[in-house]
């Protein structure tokens, strides 16, 4: 072969290979991913439950408790203004991630469901009977419940988007209960049962042409979806950073000013007040107003890491990669007989299955056995397997730092613990 031919087939190649993405790069990022399950190579797809942590963001959390542990806002000490300083900072950062407006409209929480319950207990002393409030039928209970719970306080309406058998909502049927009467809807913009991505700007613009507010669940979207909730136009947005390479027990609130201020304080304490006497108490303005008691603040702090960690891949990059494992894994387990998907349109990297007369939980079990890690069960999702007539599913959920490889793995363990269970 000429030599200049083969040159450049050779820098065909090099550039070929420095556009693919660099999984194995990334994979030792991830310290857990190195460990084996059962003795086998651990195959985690789980990650809908809760994403992997990489070592940078662990580096964060020991550099917090070994350099600077100290309170913050209140202490004029050197350990408290560089934890201070950080832990704003990381705000900042999730401000930026977010696309909100003002840093002040992001309020640490614990996690998706305390923001969730912040805003149903802010509306408890604005709706009134005869008022409705709209949630979709693919929600997770933590996007159910509390609204129940706020019905039964005020005498509101609760009202349902019913799904379609693709596992999407019927937007026809969401017109046709939307009402002057709605003061406020509810939707994930990800199922976590199913992978389902919702029309949120559809939905938000829908409902704010009858005056409503909207809240949106990102837990599950924002690992794969980097959301700009100014674009969006929505009233809250909620996560967590467990989903998104980040510590558990902390997530955020986004909501617009104008809401903010409107509703009262979630709870009492400290930090979240101007003044104090025993006649009254004046309240802090945000986002202190909703920051009572002392925060999670390595976990504000190591979620603002995790976020520049996966920043540095590119939401967009990740977004890609992951439909390649979600289109090759959907395609492999279509091959095996009796495998029913559940939710089959528009959705992130999320397979929501079940295999003919097989429990999800026994397959679950023993897929466990051969080193993988899925999920079993409704999900808390219970409306969704009502939907679908089955007591669960078997879900697997990918994440930027899982290979083709370990789809192979996945499900050549389906094939043996179908044949074991048949």
């Amino acid at each position: 072969m000429d030599v200049a031919i083969m040159v450049c087939l050779c820098y065909f190649c090099i550039s070929k290979m420095y556009k693919m993405f660099p999984v194995e790069k990334i994979r030792t990022d991830f310290p857990i991913l190195q460990r084996q399950v059962n003795g086998k190579p651990l195959v985690y797809f789980d990650n809908a439950a809760t994403s992997q942590t990489p070592q940078v963001v662990i580096d964060a959390i020991v550099d917090y408790y070994s350099n600077y542990n100290a309170n913050i806002h209140r202490g004029v000490h050197t350990l408290s203004q560089e934890a201070t300083d950080k832990y704003e900072g990381a705000r900042i950062k999730i401000q930026q991630h977010f696309n909100a407006e003002k840093a002040y409209e992001i309020i640490f929480t614990s996690g998706t469901t305390h923001g969730i319950n912040m805003i149903a207990a802010g509306f408890t002393d604005i709706l009134t009977k005869g008022d409705e409030i709209i949630v979709s039928a693919l929600e997770h209970h933590s996007n159910i419940v509390p609204w129940q719970m706020l019905c039964e306080k005020t005498g509101a309406e609760l009202k349902v988007i019913p799904m379609l058998e693709n596992g999407t909502l019927d937007m026809n049927a969401f017109d046709e209960i939307l009402s002057n009467n709605t003061k406020l809807v509810f939707c994930n913009h990800v199922s976590n049962a199913l992978g389902t991505i919702n029309p949120i700007k559809e939905i938000t613009e829908k409902a704010h042409q009858v005056g409503a507010a909207v809240l949106i669940d990102g837990a599950q979207a924002t690992p794969h979806i980097k959301p700009n909730v100014q674009e969006l136009d929505v009233d809250f947005y909620v996560a967590s950073a467990h989903k998104i390479c980040g510590p558990t027990g902390v997530g955020i609130l986004y909501g617009k000013e104008k809401w903010l201020q409107k509703l009262p304080p979630y709870q009492g304490g400290g930090e979240m007040i101007e003044t104090v006497t025993f006649k009254k108490t004046t309240y802090a303005g945000l986002p202190h107003k909703f920051e009572a008691g002392t925060p999670n603040i390595c976990g504000g702090i190591a979620f603002g890491v995790a976020l520049d960690y996966m920043n540095t891949i590119g939401f967009d990059t990740i977004a890609t990669y992951e439909n390649e494992l979600l289109e090759y894994a959907t395609r492999k387990l279509l091959e095996i007989e009796g495998t029913t998907i559940y939710g089959t349109s528009n959705k992130t990297a999320v397979i929501s299955f079940n295999i003919e007369r097989i429990h999800p939980y026994d397959m679950g079990a023993i897929l466990d056995k051969l080193g993988v890690a899925v999920r079993t069960g409704h999900h808390c999702a219970q409306p969704i397997m009502s939907f679908y007539n089955i007591p669960g599913t078997i879900r697997a959920s990918f994440a930027f730092y899982n290979t083709k490889a370990e789809i192979d793995i996945f499900i050549d363990a389906v094939k043996k613990a179908k044949m074991m269970l048949s």
